[in-house]
């Protein structure tokens, strides 16, 4: 994914991002913001809690990184004056998220093959929609914290791929 910046990297990153000039942002573009917002919770909610239930430090790592997520679509909201609508874990604004979120715990409990099959599902859903919201906005700044966003996306999937294959056999 060449031109995204490093995964992780949120100094640089929110340096890049500031660096940039602010535009008017739609109506679109502030309900991507918010539900990407919403989307990254929900993916650092769901990893918290299969944390707790595989005592596995692959989903606590991976959380970590979704906070950054979070906190990267977090300088968008306060850049652009939007409410920030995460609540706490494991609850969500957006029903459609929340529905999402119990049935990804729920699965998740059930194997160590199913919660990394969520793992890879959470992912997979960013992805696509990042690469939604990317083609819906023209500005430079939200532009750039989408592709770091799907950049991180694309790394978490394929850690998840390899640790699927590794744990289960499966691919």
């Amino acid at each position: 994914m060449s031109g995204y910046l490093p995964e992780g990297d949120k100094n640089t990153t929110s340096a890049s991002v500031l660096s940039l000039p602010a535009s008017e942002v739609s109506v679109d573009e502030k309900a991507a913001l918010l539900y990407t917002r919403e989307e990254e919770k929900l993916a650092r909610d769901v990893y918290n809690s299969l944390f707790v239930t595989w005592n596995n430090n692959l989903f606590q790592n991976i959380a970590g990184s979704e906070q950054k997520h979070m906190d990267e679509i977090a300088l968008m909201l306060t850049r652009y004056n939007l409410s920030d609508p995460a609540q706490a874990p494991g609850i969500f604004t957006e029903v459609k998220l929340q529905d999402l979120h119990d049935r990804l715990v729920a699965q998740g409990k059930l194997t160590i093959g199913d919660a990394l099959k969520v793992r890879g599902a959470i992912e997979e859903i960013d992805i696509l929609d990042l690469q939604t919201h990317l083609a819906q906005t023209d500005n430079a700044d939200i532009q750039l914290v989408y592709k770091n966003l799907m950049s991180g996306s694309y790394k978490h999937l394929r850690s998840f791929t390899s640790t699927l294959t590794s744990k289960t056999g499966e691919t």
